[in-house]
């Protein structure tokens, strides 16, 4: 488990706001289109950012991914205009494999409860 302090949260939680808004409404590119931002974890030195983002359509998620490697150096420029910080964390985006496994066990708990039978 690990151990962050208040400013890294505080950090990444920015991050994700701001990082957000600036995907839905200044990155054109529509290879974005329909990311969620899900959390920054932010290094303990502040210099790395690892970006965790979800999609409805998980098959384009390295099409997304490549999209937002693209836009990372206006990601950056904007968050350097916008936060008041000595230095932005570099920009690494991976993709937040939880919603699917989330919606996995859903399928498995319906599939689970169709199969039961009621107590008569």
């Amino acid at each position: 488990m690990k151990i962050i302090n208040i400013r890294q949260a505080r950090v990444g939680d920015l991050i994700k706001e701001t990082i957000a808004e600036l995907l839905l409404r200044r990155v054109k590119d529509p290879r974005v289109e329909g990311i969620t931002i899900t959390g920054v974890e932010v290094s303990v030195d502040l210099k790395i950012g690892r970006v965790y983002f979800c999609m409805m359509d998980s098959s384009r998620k390295k099409e997304a991914q490549e999209g937002l490697e693209s836009a990372a150096g206006f990601l950056r420029h904007e968050l350097k205009k916008g936060l008041r910080l000595k230095s932005v964390p570099a920009l690494f985006f991976a993709y937040d494999e939880s919603f699917d496994y989330g919606t996995k066990i859903d399928v498995l708990l319906d599939q689970i409860g169709k199969h039961e039978k009621p107590d008569s």
